[in-house]
């Protein structure tokens, strides 16, 4: 039968950044370091019921990585401005919580590059530094702007979306780490093609809004004892068992020798995992 070593509300997973990344599986009231649980026999069981990460309401069916439907329609987390930061309308009166908004997307953000499954250009909030390039599964990172708003953050990234991905591959991701990429090389060679359109934004919103910066690169290794020769990814609305032997942990995903899940993608599931 195995050993039950945690179960409650599925979160994604916790990070520090160490050499490798640290990783803590959250399931509700439950924090278990998962690092030493490389190249053990684990199932992980969806026990069928999915709580919204939000306000903790019963769904039946999880939207954007584990809201339910009222609180995916009402919340500004969830609205497609944080996606597409551009598109921003909290200046037209029309933002879902304008607090919320004041609290999170009114504050400075970083414009960084990042090595994934290659080269990509994105965006955080500040204090996402570095959570989010770990979530990604980046192995390299370097803040190039500091913005003060994250509908200032997305007009740079737009300048630079036409240059350089925004998006990461995820199963080229998840077959090992990249090829090694001079971001310092890429920085200069992006702020040369974008400058125009970069002095552009600058007269427009202000020096102190849109500010270069002369960063570290951040290295990033990952606790991986083999990837996988072909990504193939569990569901738990098909597969409510996931069983295997656990070979790593990169960005959101456990790589098990039978599969992969991102466990983002399952946030509010009640699972739980056993080990054999």
């Amino acid at each position: 039968m195995g050993q039950e070593l945690a179960r409650g509300a599925l979160r994604k997973m916790g990070t520090e950044l160490d050499q490798p990344v640290s990783y803590t599986l959250v399931l509700g009231e439950s924090r278990l370091p998962l690092n030493g649980l490389l190249g053990k026999s684990l199932t992980l069981e969806y026990l069928g019921e999915i709580h919204c990460i939000h306000c903790d309401r019963l769904t039946s069916k999880s939207f954007n990585q584990g809201y339910c439907y009222p609180c995916f329609r009402r919340l500004a987390q969830c609205d497609s401005c944080i996606m597409s930061p551009e598109k921003c309308h909290y200046d037209q009166g029309t933002c879902r919580e304008p607090e919320w908004g004041l609290a999170n997307c009114m504050i400075d953000h970083i414009v960084y590059l990042a090595n994934t499954s290659g080269l990509k250009v994105g965006i955080t909030r500040h204090s996402q530094v570095p959570t989010r390039w770990m979530d990604q599964g980046a192995t390299q990172a370097l803040p190039i702007f500091r913005v003060a708003s994250r509908f200032q953050s997305g007009l740079v990234e737009s300048l630079f979306k036409g240059h350089v991905a925004d998006k990461t591959n995820w199963q080229a991701m998840l077959k090992g780490p990249a090829d090694p990429a001079d971001l310092a090389s890429e920085r200069q060679r992006l702020m040369a093609a974008c400058a125009p359109g970069i002095a552009e934004l600058q007269a427009a919103h202000g020096l102190q809004a849109i500010a270069p910066l002369e960063a570290q690169e951040t290295l990033i290794d990952y606790p991986v004892l083999a990837y996988p020769g072909k990504v193939s990814s569990f569901n738990f609305d098909k597969t409510p068992q996931v069983s295997g032997t656990l070979q790593g942990i990169k960005g959101q995903y456990l790589l098990f020798d039978t599969g992969v899940i991102n466990l983002r993608k399952f946030g509010g599931y009640q699972v739980a995992l056993t080990e054999h």
